[in-house]
Parts: structure tokens; sequence; C-alpha cells
């Protein structure tokens, strides 16, 4: 089965793929992402903006569509960056411009103060209809250096106690284990794998 991804960020690409072939499903990127007009991204919670974006989208292209809003969360800040963890340090931020905004909000907090989450929706629609929704988080820390040169975003100041890494120091299989968006998109496929049968004994 084949599935496409509504994104422009080829680590997510990259990384759910991966997964997607492991569990027997293809995914792609959406057919000429890049020149499709954008879904807007401005509500203030994860499934709504990723709701939009999976409708959108369905709108537009055949087939199957995931659209994925996802971001850290950060109890000393509130919450934030929230939805906006992609553009927290401007609309064409970088990650290294979002991560030295990090450390910089942070600074002077102690580590027993720093905990953070990565929180991670997903929603399937085809044909301007939407199939299901899943969402999933990973608890851990800001470091206040990164450490590790793997993963995306705000993966190298991300740690995670259970495996005493960063997200950054993690191979994509490991991540996939753990992250916030490798369960979600775990259960997605679950979901599309259907329900199997029941065997009794005879």
């Amino acid at each position: 089965m084949k599935l496409y991804l509504a994104t422009s960020n080829p680590g997510k690409l990259r990384e759910l793929g991966a997964l997607a072939q492991t569990e027997g499903f293809e995914l792609a990127s959406l057919p000429d992402y890049d020149r499709l007009p954008r879904a807007p991204e401005e509500d203030a919670s994860f499934a709504l903006n990723a709701l939009e974006k999976a409708l959108h989208y369905s709108r537009l292209c055949d087939g199957l569509i995931v659209a994925d809003d996802s971001g850290l969360v950060v109890d000393a800040l509130g919450g934030g960056p929230g939805p906006h963890s992609a553009r927290y340090a401007g609309p064409q931020a970088t990650d290294a411009d979002n991560n030295r905004k990090l450390l910089d909000e942070l600074r002077g907090v102690p580590e027993a103060k720093r905990a953070a989450r990565y929180v991670c929706v997903l929603a399937l629609a085809r044909e301007d209809r939407t199939l299901a929704v899943f969402s999933d988080s990973c608890e851990g820390r800001i470091l206040e250096a990164p450490r590790g040169a793997g993963g995306f975003g705000y993966d190298p100041l991300f740690f995670f106690p259970p495996l005493g890494k960063t997200m950054a120091e993690l191979d994509v299989a490991e991540k996939n284990q753990h992250s916030h968006r490798g369960k979600a998109f775990k259960a997605l496929l679950e979901y599309l794998r259907g329900p199997r049968p029941v065997t009794r004994d005879p």
C-alpha cells in the first residue's frame, strides 16, 4: 500500500519511510508538493494543523494523504514553542536558529526544570475526508549544549532518559521505536493493516 506524506522536511520522509518499509508499506513524498498551494498552519493546536493539512492536500492529490504536525513542548516555556516549533526563531528559521533561540530562552534554568516532550499528531485523509487521527508523545529534557549529529529539529538538545542519549545520538531504527512520530506512525499503519482475524482452537 502506498501513502503520500505532505511535508517538505526530508528528515521526516527519511525516518518514516524507513519505518513504512519495515512494515510492508511504501511512503512517498506528495507529488509536486513544492508547487502546490500551501495549507495554512496557523492553529494553536497540533491536531487542528494536522487535520487542515491532510484535508487540504487530499483535495489536490489522489491517494492516501498523511499529514503531521509535531513539535517541542517545554514546561519552563509554558508549553512553547509548541505548534510554532518549526518557526520558533522566525518564518525562515533553520534548525540551528531554533536551537539557538531555545538555549537562549532556557539560559539559567536548572536541569530539574528543563522537562520537555515531543508531540506528534498524524492525520490520514483521502478525497477531502478524514479517515483517522493518531497522536503520541515522547518525554525528555533539554540539555544545555547539543549532542549528536543525527536527526533534525531539536534532536541534538532533546535528551531521552531511558536510553541515556539525545534523539540526535540514536540511529533511525532506535528513533522510530521511541519517538513521538514513530509511535504515532506505527499506530497509523496498524489502522491501515486492519483487524487481524481471530483464531480459535479446534
